[in-house]
């Protein structure tokens, strides 16, 4: 290896300088090798600011290439406002050695400006030569991210302040450590330092438990969404809220505070107070109705089913609501012609429907008489959401026009049978005396014919029709009721056992079966025996010709669950009476008979004797199913002992 030449100045350097120079060109390469590495821009310059050194980023960072820069002062890089950072580097001598950083603007090649971290550090050698060092580093992302950071701390400042319900930053200790304007007017606070120093236990909840809760279950969940709860304001009102909120934790993990919102429900609770109370009022109205008030969506499936409807169908509520189609209370076909009819303006109006007799079905399958009124229910577009009807039950007034009806005809009834029964009195009276001389007269004129004298024959048959005409007059004067007829404690039983006596043995009754239900037990009945025994009477043997003499005749009797009457019925197996002539069989006079085989007057003199007795008398019929008489009597009252000497008939 050849040694290398020295140059002439070279020679005449003593060998320690020689050295000393080595070392500096080593020092030197090496730092141009370490600044040529790093990831800052690195400017050497004299005290003039004259460029001496630039590395490859301070190129990169200010656009101008190597032997630009080093024709330009460093000041030239900086925006005037920044440039004094430099000069008055030089004038503090006690800052050499350190070094000082600005942010500052620099000049690029292009004319732009960017924005650079610049720290400058002064030295001086030991010939007194002063140098700076400026270090540049580009900021210019960290800067935009800073400042579209604090945009969004900005945004989300305002975030916090513009939302309408109360936000809150508290500590887990107690304290709120922040809270937008929203919560302080919804707290009636108007100076926020003031709130902040309040104890959120006691000062703000009305319940310190709620807090407790609202810890407990954000530290158990996470988190805590709608919680209700109540909070005071600073003049003592209160108010409802609900609090949503979650932890605020630290690095370790540990649960340092809490941030949240709150929602003021109070007019909505007050709004929802009231709305309840209106339901609870319509629903109570609704299920004190003595109607029966059903309504359903427009599916048919019923969510109000009211006491009264229970009543009418023998449903429960529950049996009914979410569970029966509404069509179930209707006969077939009926709801969906009372659907069509609500639909229509022919009936009260679209939507209505006027109150309307028809028949349900209850839970038995039974039908029943009711009058409806209905409507459809619209929400706000006007379309149909459910349907209502209020049922009146029409049992008990069909009952009673029915009974008024009946009282009505025996009201005809017995005025017809007393303008009769007059008439019936006085043609008696009449007819009495003549018939008496007939019979009188007829007799002494027997007396005096022979025995096989032929005209005997004749007076016989006489005196036997003047005695058929003086039993007629009889029932007229019984029927006329001229006189007033004893009346004792009478057993029914024995009655109807003293008239069968009279009857079975007689030719008509021969095949007729008799069925004997008397109760053993039966009270008493003030009345007279030998009326009730005709009226008895009348009836079996009206029985035994409806059977012609073949059939089966039950007489049961019984006393009334209150004791207070007694029941007697006679129920054949006979042809039955037409319904046409079911309201005239009382009538005097009427009869279905062939002439000269009655005189319609047992019915009407039975109607009148029972009536004369305080009771009533009712028949049921159907043709060729047979027919039967009801007959009600009162009891023997406890104020009318039996005196002593009165036999009982």
């Amino acid at each position: 290896m050849m040694a290398r030449k020295l140059s002439p100045s070279q020679k005449k350097r003593k060998p320690t300088e020689r050295l000393t120079l080595v070392n500096k060109r080593i020092e030197s390469g090496m730092f141009h090798a370490i600044a040529e590495l790093g990831n800052d821009g690195i400017l050497v310059f004299e005290e003039n600011h004259r460029i001496e050194y630039a590395n490859r980023v301070a190129s990169e960072i200010t656009g101008y290439s190597n032997e630009e820069l080093l024709k330009m002062t460093v000041l030239s890089l900086l925006d005037t406002p920044d440039q004094s950072f430099v000069e008055n580097i030089f004038i503090h001598p006690e800052r050499y050695g350190e070094k000082t950083c600005t942010e500052a603007h620099l000049i690029t090649s292009a004319g732009g400006v960017k924005e650079a971290e610049v720290c400058i550090a002064l030295t001086e050698t030991s010939h007194g030569v002063r140098k700076g060092y400026a270090y540049l580093k580009d900021i210019t992302d960290r800067k935009n991210f800073e400042r579209d950071l604090k945009d969004s701390e900005e945004k989300l400042r305002r975030l916090f302040e513009r939302v309408r319900h109360g936000l809150f930053i508290s500590s887990k200790e107690g304290r709120f450590l922040d809270c937008n304007q929203a919560l302080l007017d919804m707290l009636g606070y108007s100076d926020k330092e003031e709130f902040l120093k309040i104890d959120i236990v006691g000062d703000l909840y009305v319940n310190p438990e709620d807090r407790k809760l609202f810890r407990e279950r954000t530290e158990r969940d996470g988190y805590v969404k709608d919680l209700e709860v109540e909070f005071k304001k600073k003049n003592g009102g209160k108010i409802t809220v609900l609090l949503t909120g979650h932890p605020i934790k630290n690095e370790d993990g540990e649960i340092i505070g809490y941030e949240g919102i709150n929602l003021d429900i109070t007019e909505r609770k007050r709004i929802e107070d009231e709305l309840r109370e209106a339901n609870e009022f319509f629903m109570n109205l609704i299920e004190s109705s003595v109607d029966s008030i059903i309504a359903a969506d427009m599916k048919g499936n019923i969510f109000i089913f009211n006491k009264g409807a229970e009543a009418l169908t023998g449903y429960t509520a529950e049996e009914v609501i979410g569970k029966l189609h509404i069509t179930k209370i209707y006969p077939e076909g009926v709801a969906k012609e009372v659907m069509k009819k609500l639909r229509s303006p022919q009936y009260g109006g679209v939507g209505k429907f006027i109150p309307t007799q028809l028949n349900v079905v209850n839970k038995f399958g039974e039908e029943m008489s009711v009058q409806l009124s209905a409507a459809l229910i619209y929400n706000g577009a006007g379309q149909e959401i459910a349907s209502v009807g209020i049922f009146t039950d029409l049992r008990p007034r069909l009952l009673m026009e029915k009974k008024l009806q009946e009282t009505h005809l025996q009201l005809v009834s017995s005025e017809k049978m007393a303008s009769l029964g007059k008439l019936a009195a006085g043609i008696a009276h009449e007819i009495n005396n003549p018939l008496g001389g007939i019979l009188i007269y007829s007799s002494l004129m027997m007396e005096d014919l022979p025995e096989e004298d032929p005209k005997r024959g004749d007076l016989a048959r006489i005196v036997q029709e003047a005695g058929r005409c003086k039993e007629i007059v009889k029932s007229l004067l019984e029927f006329a009721r001229q006189t007033e007829p004893k009346k004792d404690p009478t057993d029914i039983n024995r009655a109807i056992n003293d008239g069968l006596f009279f009857l079975v043995n007689q030719a008509l009754f021969h095949n007729i079966r008799i069925v004997k239900s008397l109760d053993p037990f039966l009270p008493f009945v003030r009345g007279n025996s030998g009326q009730l025994k005709q009226v008895f009477m009348n009836i079996i043997v009206n029985a035994a010709e409806a059977m012609h003499g073949n059939g089966t005749l039950n007489i049961a009797t019984s006393p009334s669950p209150d004791r207070k009457t007694v029941w007697i019925e006679f129920a054949d197996t006979g042809e039955g009476i037409p319904e046409e002539n079911l309201s005239r069989i009382f009538d005097p006079f009427f009869t279905t008979k062939d002439v000269g085989k009655g005189t319609g007057l047992g019915l009407a003199t039975s109607y009148g004797i029972v009536q004369d007795h305080g009771g009533t008398i009712n028949v049921r019929s159907k043709v060729g199913l047979g027919t039967s008489f009801i007959i009600e009597l009162p009891v023997q009252s406890q104020t009318q002992p039996i005196l002593e000497g009165q036999s009982l008939q």
